[in-house]
Order: C-alpha cells, then sequence, then structure tokens
C-alpha cells in the first residue's frame, strides 16, 4: 500500500478522459453538485452516468492505491475504533491495519486532500490509504461501532440536563421538541437497533443506571449507561408517541406508534411496567416496508411445504402453527395468509395485536378492555360469510370449541399454540376442554417451529464436537459424529463477536393420518407418540434442526438448543417423534 500522492485528482475531467461520461454529462453533472453541494461522484452515480465500481476501479488505478471490498475483509474492533466513530462517519473513513509505518485506512473518496490532512493530524501517525466502496464504509462502522459512544453521550446529556428539578409541564414541553436530547438518543437507539437486525429493544431502569438491551437474533445484548433520570425522559417521549398516560406509573401500559427510520417504516409495539427503579419498557419492532413473504420464502423443506400446501387447499378444517414465543409463527401464518387472499376468497382475522396489515383481508385487533377478546370476534366472523378464519392464538376452552365447530361446518381455521412440537399439541387440545371426536373431525394438520441462529459467512469454520455435543449427536443418531463435517462461527465484527448472523425456520409437520384421528377421537394420549400412527415421512423438530446443521448452515450448539430439555433426550424415542 502506498501513501496517497500529493496531487489533487479532478474526477470528472478524468472520467471524460477515459470515456467513461460524455462532456455534456459532466457539465450537467456540475450544475447539480453546485445546487446541491454532494460530491460530483455521488451525483453521477445518482444520474445513472457512472457506476461506483467504474469509479472505485479508475481511481485504484489512477492513484495506484488497493481496492478493498470490506464485505469480505476481517475487521479488528479494536484497530478500528483507534478513529472516534464521529471521524469516522464524517471521513466515510476506517481504520484497517496497523504497522511501524503507520495506519492503514480504507477511504470512499481518496481525491479528498482535505480529509486526509485532518486524519493524519487525528491519528499522530502517517496513514496509507486503500478504496473502498461508500456503503461498506458505512456498513462496517454500524457494525463495529454500533453508536454506543453516540448512545453513551447522549444519555450523559439528558441525565444533566435533568438534574434540576422540573415542572411536569415543562417537561412535557422539552420532550416534545425534536431537537431535544431525548429525542436524538431515541432517534440513535432506534437507528442502532435497525441496523443491528433487532426485533426489540429493552429499556431497563437501575439504581444508578440505565441498562439497554437489545435482541438480535434471539440473544439479547446490552448496552449500560450512567445515570438515573434519562429513563424516566425517554419512558416519558416513548408514552407520548404512543398516546399513553404520561402520569400513571403504577400500573403497566401498552400502545404502539410508526416511526420512519432511514426510509422504512416501522410500528413500534410498546409495553411498560412498573419495577423498582421506575419503569420498564419492552418495544417490539415490526418492518412494514418489507415485501410479505410467500410459503415458500420461510424455509420450509420442499416435502414439508408440499404436504402443508396440499392440507391447505382443503375446503375447510383446521391448521394450527405452534411454538414458543419468538419461534416465527406469526411469521408462518401471514405467508399462508399471503397465498389464500384471493379475490373469491374472504378472510377474516382475530389478532392480538395486528402486526402486519394486508389488503383485501378484514383484521379485528383484540381488545380486552371493552370485551372483545377471540372468542367473541370468532362468534362474529362466523356471520359474516367467511371463507378462511385466522385466529392469533387459541387460549382458552370458548376459542377452542368455536374454533373447531367452525373447521367443522365449512371454514378453514388457522390457528397458533404455544406447545413444545405437533404430538404435544394434540394432548393440549384435549386438556383445553376439546372432545376428541371433534378434534379428530376438524384437526388437518400442526406445524411445530423453531429459529436457529444461522452461522456468520465472515468467520465460519470447522469444528470438532467436543464431549458433550457427541453424545448429544449420538442420542439423534448421529453416530459417526466424529466423521461427519460440522461447521461454527468464531466470532468477528460483523456477527458481534457471537458467531451467527440471521436466523432460518426448523419445521416439524403433522399431518393427521387415519390411524392418529382415531386415536384422538377415542382420546388415547398415550397412543400419540406411537410412530405407527404418524406419517411415514414424520421428520422431529430436532432431527430437522440436525439436518441443517449437517448441510452447515446452524450449529451443533443451536440443534441443543432447539431440542430443549436433556432429560427428553435420553428417551430413545425421540428419533421416531417423542421428544
Amino acid at each position: 500500500m502506498s501513501a496517497l500522492p500529493r496531487q489533487r485528482i479532478r474526477l470528472g475531467d478524468l472520467l471524460v478522459q477515459k470515456r467513461l461520461i460524455s462532456e455534456a454529462q459532466l457539465q450537467t453533472a456540475l450544475a447539480e453538485q453546485k445546487n446541491s453541494g454532494r460530491k460530483l461522484g455521488r451525483v453521477l452515480i445518482g444520474m445513472g452516468a457512472v457506476t461506483e465500481e467504474k469509479i472505485l476501479q479508475l481511481l485504484a488505478s489512477q492513484l495506484k492505491v488497493p481496492l478493498v471490498d470490506l464485505r469480505q475483509y476481517q475487521l479488528e474492533p479494536k484497530l478500528v475504533q483507534k478513529m472516534p466513530e464521529q471521524l469516522a462517519r464524517r471521513f466515510r473513513a476506517l481504520v484497517l491495519q496497523e504497522d511501524t509505518e503507520g495506519f492503514a485506512v480504507a477511504m470512499a473518496d481518496p481525491t479528498d486532500l482535505f480529509s486526509y490532512d485532518e486524519l493524519t493530524h487525528l491519528l499522530h501517525r502517517p496513514i496509507k490509504i486503500v478504496l473502498a466502496r461508500e456503503k461498506d464504509i458505512l456498513d462496517a462502522i454500524d457494525l463495529v461501532y454500533r453508536r454506543t459512544g453516540e448512545i453513551t453521550s447522549l444519555a450523559r446529556e439528558v441525565s444533566d440536563e435533568l438534574e434540576s428539578d422540573y415542572e411536569l409541564s415543562e417537561l412535557v414541553r422539552s420532550e416534545l421538541e425534536t431537537d431535544a436530547p431525548v429525542a436524538r438518543l431515541l432517534q440513535s437507539m432506534f437507528e442502532d437497533a435497525v441496523h443491528a437486525g433487532a426485533s426489540d429493544i429493552h429499556i431497563e431502569p437501575e439504581d444508578r443506571q440505565l441498562r439497554i438491551r437489545q435482541r438480535i437474533d434471539g440473544v439479547l445484548n446490552e448496552q449500560v449507561v450512567a445515570g438515573t433520570r434519562t429513563s424516566q425522559a425517554l419512558v416519558t417521549r416513548l408514552k407520548l408517541l404512543s398516546n399513553l398516560d404520561i402520569s400513571e406509573k403504577r400500573l403497566p401500559q401498552d400502545g404502539r406508534f410508526s416511526i420512519r427510520i432511514e426510509e422504512r417504516l416501522f410500528d413500534v409495539r410498546l409495553a411498560t411496567m412498573p419495577v423498582e427503579h421506575g419503569e420498564v419498557v419492552v418495544m417490539r419492532l415490526l418492518d412494514q416496508s418489507v415485501p410479505q413473504r410467500s410459503l415458500s420464502e420461510v424455509g420450509m423443506p420442499a416435502a414439508v411445504l408440499a404436504s402443508y400446501r396440499r392440507v391447505q387447499a382443503l375446503p375447510h378444517g383446521m391448521i394450527l402453527v405452534t411454538g414458543p414465543t419468538g419461534s416465527g409463527k406469526t411469521t408462518t401464518l401471514y405467508s399462508a395468509l399471503s397465498e389464500l387472499n384471493q379475490p373469491g376468497r374472504k378472510i377474516i382475522t382475530a389478532e392480538d395485536p395486528v402486526e402486519y396489515r394486508l389488503a383485501r383481508i378484514n383484521q379485528v385487533q383484540v381488545n380486552p378492555r371493552i370485551g372483545l377478546d377471540f372468542a367473541r370476534i370468532l362468534r362474529s366472523a362466523l356471520r359474516l360469510d367467511p371463507d378462511v378464519i385466522m385466529v392469533g392464538e387459541i387460549r382458552d376452552e370458548d376459542t377452542v370449541q368455536i374454533a373447531l365447530r367452525a373447521a367443522i361446518t365449512g371454514h378453514l381455521v388457522l390457528s397458533t399454540l404455544h406447545t413444545n412440537d405437533t404430538i404435544a399439541t394434540l394432548g393440549r387440545l384435549l386438556d383445553m376442554g376439546a372432545r376428541g371426536y371433534m378434534v379428530a373431525s376438524a384437526l388437518r394438520g400442526v406445524l411445530a417451529q423453531r429459529l436457529v441462529r444461522r452461522i456468520c459467512e465472515r468467520c465460519d469454520a470447522a469444528h470438532t464436537p467436543d464431549v458433550q455435543e457427541s453424545e448429544f449427536l449420538k442420542i439423534l443418531g448421529a453416530d459417526n459424529a466424529l466423521q461427519e463435517s460440522w461447521r461454527a462461527g468464531t466470532g468477528c465484527p460483523y456477527c458481534n463477536s457471537t458467531g451467527y448472523r440471521g436466523r432460518v425456520g426448523v419445521f416439524e409437520w403433522l399431518e393427521i393420518t387415519p390411524e392418529l384421528a382415531d386415536a384422538i377421537r377415542s382420546e388415547a394420549v398415550a397412543q400419540f407418540t406411537d410412530p405407527r400412527l404418524q406419517p411415514v415421512d414424520f421428520h422431529p423438530l430436532a432431527l430437522s434442526a440436525l439436518d441443517l446443521a449437517r448441510q452447515g448452515i446452524t450449529s451443533i450448539a443451536e440443534v441443543m438448543r432447539v431440542a430443549g430439555d436433556t432429560s427428553l433426550l435420553e428417551q430413545p424415542t425421540m428419533v421416531t417423534g417423542d421428544h
């Protein structure tokens, strides 16, 4: 790598000289640059006159500097953070390496001599330039810095501002100001959560500090900031956004609001709970800008998808999707509804809450405060001539009885239930007061699912199972575990040192056979686990997760997490479906 040549490169003239743009395009871009103040390269790319790749290749050749793909680069967080976050964002620059001669710094615009001089002065060492795409630099900054410094600084500013006692009216007025520190703190928190791919944000006050946690790929990551009053200001602001009572601090409240983050619209579901040192707030982020997935995009294996679609095509009956909270049940149901959503079919849903708005579908929000529960919505829905009914969750005997009757009387009913697997669902329905003959007549299939974390592609490496993992694999029937090829993530900045990035669904599909229906009809719970009553192609949840581990998509540790209680794994019937 070489230091930046002390020469000024006129990008526009160079592009014309190399015949990558015309003189007319350059003059148009210069005029636009004068009006907008943007860099010439950005203007030309925005016009479609030239691609960013062409500009980068030209600059790399002209300046004799390397062109680096940061998406394939292993960043070292401690080294990157030698440059303050504010400077990294301002100059679109990133420290990549350090040696006896100085720093190697990736820049999006190496022709910016002012930025080069500023970085050399502020880093107190010579720098050598490498070239990288601006978006890749910004993505890397978001991943490495995670806005934690900005959040800590803004939280301290909020706390300092609130050291003196405020009248309630003054506090509310300050909270409504969009340039107030608390508003900027919330904006930074939301932007950081979106960049990190978080599904939830937790705000948890403690005695002398505030704990901010984000659920990323199903696991909580936390940041602790000092100050006891910061959480009060945050809660007040969020309550105002959600139209909640800011004076009520003794009772739980829930609400929702919409927010636009970097051109993406999010619905935010908010719930508060009074605790010893204030109020805990948990926010679920729902991206309304993401197109609704089809069933083929959910991740079901081909055999499961084909069988599920065959059952869903039936004119009536009940299909249940089961699993714990956060296992992707709602996503699967919405995907099923998107395929069923046709002009000739009337669909009514009862949801708590309505998470995604779907055209042509009549979506009803549960409201317990006025007595509008699942059972009442179901009774009313049956009088509205529906073809398909989706019940967000079967929670009680009343709801299950009405849903079963609807399935028997010519309606397709989709719903969810909180059970560990498909077999347990059959017993759970009977435990809720459903009669065996009704379940046998109505139920067509049960889909159990979980979400396992994907191994990070940036730090994916070969993995040898330890003693515990080897014993676990033997229980699942993988007797030659040490001879097979397993993978695991070693941890890197792109996965927040977890070894995982993103999640994938694991599915267990149980289609009700005539033999199994007979056992349900006679309420013979002990027979439900008999493999002779199950479909020939029945594949238990743990074995489906093991298939993903064999393909290198997830790790053995994730399979162990999905399989659940290890005491259940000791049963030899595990591989036949009783887990």
